[in-house]
């Protein structure tokens, strides 16, 4: 055999083993391949076929990118659907989109099955919520995101979050994800623990998280508690936000906890030195302060002399003339100086007047006594002239019996 002979039948071969290695393919068939070129709106897979095939950009991913390099990176191993051949042309059109798709609807319901935790990369923010790929389109509604409400989501794209199915109908092609219960299931396990570890009367630190018209609440360890608007200041407050704020660091006390309903009331002020407390070292018996007219009673009036202190001024101590209620000269947060006359901080009294620190009027005189004459008695005159006469006349009888 020449040596030409030898060199073509080597060619054959080769030619041969070329075309054996040459995948054949037909559209609806999965292949697997290489990314090598990436341009703007498609890329290019090596999947061992004679030529490349193309992944259109919407054949890349289940939600809308802006440019091919968002869905895939040069070198990445990918599985796609064969859509389209045209050998004439040398145009192989391939689908990641619908292979991730079917792989993606199993996985979801095994998932949704097992309520199982998985993660997630948001990809778009959409009217009513954020969109996610899994394979296939996933929405988690706005209500869906957070244990809070969140009013802008416009920088939640590109985050991860952590996720559950919270429905799946593939039919429809409809899959909702949700964040929040995850949070919520995390959130009710901590705070099991947290309240297994609060007991009542420890004082603890915490951070208000949020304010209402009846209280604020204030998170200690992970855990809200409620300070309602009457366990805020010792001193009476309308509304929580005239003491506190959202984000303020306070010292709490443990007033009860109830595992049962998951509530834990806490108090601030029961921190702080009451007002009888302070006030011991600022009011002293004999003192005159000023105090407000807090209420008025038919027995007399209470008025406030430092906050939170109340003295009783009885009917009697309010003015040096007699009253017949207290209304007659004080209103309701009149400003007044009182006397304190007792003051008992271990009782929470104090007994106050009004009268004590005004000078008494002077006494009008009193008018002279004029002899009562019984209007029966015919030798008793009305007039004073005729009384003189007739008591003369008297003596005179007397005097003459004598003499005899």
């Amino acid at each position: 055999m020449s040596e030409e002979t030898k060199v073509n039948e080597t060619a054959e071969t080769a030619n041969q083993e070329a075309m054996e290695n040459i995948v054949t393919l037909k559209k609806g068939d999965t292949v697997k391949g290489a990314i090598v070129k990436i341009d703007d709106n498609q890329a290019f897979v090596s999947i061992g076929y004679k030529y490349d095939g193309v992944i259109p950009i919407r054949e890349l991913s289940a939600v809308s990118v802006d440019k091919a390099s968002d869905a895939v990176e040069v070198g990445q191993e990918v599985e796609c659907k064969v859509v389209s051949i045209d050998d004439e042309k040398e145009r192989l059109v391939l689908s990641k989109r619908q292979v991730d798709g079917e792989q993606s609807w199993d996985l979801m319901q095994q998932r949704f099955d097992n309520q199982e935790v998985f993660e997630v990369t948001v990809a778009d923010v959409v009217k009513g919520g954020i969109v996610a790929d899994v394979g296939v389109r996933a929405f988690i509604p706005a209500s869906m995101v957070e244990r809070h409400f969140v009013e802008d989501f416009s920088d939640y794209k590109g985050r991860t979050l952590r996720v559950k199915v919270k429905e799946i109908d593939r039919e429809n092609n409809k899959l909702i994800l949700s964040q929040k219960d995850v949070l919520e299931e995390e959130f009710e396990a901590n705070k099991l623990r947290v309240m297994a570890n609060l007991q009542e009367g420890q004082e603890l630190e915490g951070t208000v998280q949020r304010l209402t018209q009846f209280g604020a609440f204030v998170d200690v360890g992970g855990v809200d508690g409620l300070v309602h608007v009457s366990e805020i200041a010792w001193q009476h407050v309308d509304k929580p936000s005239d003491v506190v704020q959202e984000g303020q660091q306070v010292r709490v006390k443990v007033l009860k906890v109830d595992p049962a309903n998951g509530k834990i009331s806490l108090s601030i002020k029961a921190t702080q030195p009451g007002p009888w407390e302070q006030a011991a070292d600022k009011i002293k018996t004999g003192d005159i302060i000023s105090g407000e007219v807090k209420r008025l009673v038919d027995f007399g009036a209470f008025v406030e002399v430092t906050p939170g202190v109340e003295g009783l001024v009885h009917i009697s101590q309010i003015a040096h003339r007699h009253i017949a209620t207290p209304f007659e000269v004080l209103k309701q947060g009149q400003t007044v100086q009182v006397k304190v006359l007792d003051f008992n901080p271990a009782e929470k009294r104090v007994s106050l007047s009004i009268k004590e620190t005004e000078e008494a009027p002077a006494q009008a005189p009193k008018p002279e006594k004029r002899i009562k004459e019984e209007l029966n008695n015919p030798n008793v005159s009305l007039n004073n002239q005729a009384m003189s006469v007739t008591l003369g006349e008297r003596f005179g009888d007397m005097l003459n019996k004598f003499k005899k």
